[in-house]
């Protein structure tokens, strides 16, 4: 909160080092992680502000603005946010299986949009679109920010658990000041610390524990190392073997070019199951839900059109998003899916075919990726949430012709 703010111009204050210094640095880290067995990243605000979210005690930071009685002005917000170039070459050290593990202190949800496994995560102070049921302990992620509460320790949604046998009240994730941390994020962070040789600390300031116990947990073992970059002066500066005063995204450009690993640009990968219950009504049911992909409910369509083989259009615009199909099943089914857009999503249109009668049916998989830049999907059937096909995208122009994706210079 604001008192955390800091409380001198040097604290405030930011340097940069020199662009030939930054090159050095990232091209001695990339040896590090090189010759690294283990290696993990820490990361803080400091690696979103590229995207145009405000840090918390930089010099336009929230609580250092708060402590003045101002207010931080974001040029954009978390659901609309773009995963900058150092959660791109993040996501693509650890599906590499460079980076083991990746620690943030960050809620706004960007390192699991841009593609990171949630089992190789540990968010320490929650994910603003994250919600869990107190009761049976099941995630559900939405396309919105999930806290509705203006008191601070009060986490309750106003949602319960879809699960018909349990019914739990949901509640919100995020970590307030004062507030103890989620056991399993902290347990899982808290071992691949004692496993590291090698933590990268990526735009953090280090000042709030428990969180920053973890790389000091790191860099204070004898045969491990720290390397930090950030543009403050952090308590745990002392124990870094590399230490940049640059921003992350000038870094990581030099540190993925030293390994020569390209950065991709950044999809929108959803998920979508499609089902219909057969049974032995006249009127089976059709159900569509959106899932992560280690299976945890997403909400992200914001209402469906069944245009079957006729002229009557069915619409489903409230989760759950179930309706009946005219008997007897038609070969296939034609959907409309509509978005809720914070990516300029148009619609999509998906065939669905069902499965024959009395087969069992656990429903079908499409794999939906979006680019932003080009407003352009590309489907592919899945068997599994799991599956992500390599080469079997073809790419629907579903939007007016943009140029190429690139990461900007700057």
């Amino acid at each position: 909160m604001a008192h955390t703010a800091h409380t001198t111009d040097e604290e405030v204050s930011e340097r940069f080092d020199p662009p030939e210094v930054v090159l050095q640095q990232a091209t001695d880290i990339a040896r590090l992680i090189t010759q690294s067995k283990h290696f993990i990243i820490f990361t803080g605000a400091g690696i979103s502000t590229s995207t145009g979210i405000p840090d918390f005690r930089g010099p336009q930071g929230v609580w250092t603005l708060r402590a003045k009685g101002l207010v931080a002005q974001a040029k954009t917000t978390s659901l609309k946010a773009i995963p900058s170039f150092t959660h791109m070459a993040i996501m693509e050290l650890v599906n590499r299986g460079s980076c083991k593990h990746v620690i943030s202190q960050n809620t706004d949800g960007l390192h699991r949009k841009s593609g990171i496994h949630p089992s190789k995560l540990s968010e320490l102070h929650g994910n603003t679109n994250l919600e869990v049921c107190t009761k049976c302990g099941k995630e559900y992620v939405r396309d919105s920010r999930v806290r509705t509460s203006k008191g601070v320790h009060d986490h309750f949604t106003g949602r319960t658990c879809d699960n018909p046998s349990c019914r739990g009240r949901l509640k919100d994730t995020i970590i307030n000041f004062g507030e103890t941390l989620p056991e399993q994020a902290l347990d899982t962070a808290t071992e691949q610390s004692k496993k590291a040789d090698l933590c990268l600390v990526l735009g953090s300031s280090l000042r709030v524990t428990p969180a920053a116990d973890l790389p000091h947990m790191v860099g204070a073992r004898r045969g491990s190392a720290l390397a930090i970059c950030n543009l403050q002066g952090t308590p745990l500066d002392p124990l870094s073997v590399v230490r940049a005063y640059a921003k992350c995204d000038d870094l990581m450009r030099g540190v993925m070019a030293a390994l020569g690993i390209a950065v991709p640009p950044f999809v929108l990968r959803r998920r979508l199951q499609v089902a219909h219950e057969n049974g032995h009504t006249a009127t089976p049911k059709l159900s569509i839900r959106g899932v992560d992909v280690d299976g945890t409910p997403v909400t992200f369509v914001n209402k469906v059109e069944v245009l079957q083989p006729s002229d009557r259009t069915r619409l489903m615009a409230n989760p759950p998003l179930e309706t009946f199909l005219a008997a007897p099943v038609p070969g296939s089914v034609r959907l409309r899916v509509h978005f809720n857009g914070h990516y300029g999503e148009p619609p999509l249109e998906l065939v669905y075919s069902p499965p024959q009668a009395g087969s069992r049916n656990g429903g079908q998989f499409f794999l939906l990726e979006y680019m932003p830049v080009t407003r352009q999907w590309a489907v592919t059937p899945i068997r599994s949430p799991e599956e992500l096909p390599q080469g079997t995208e073809v790419w629907t122009r579903t939007g007016p012709s943009q140029p190429a994706v690139v990461w900007p210079s700057q």
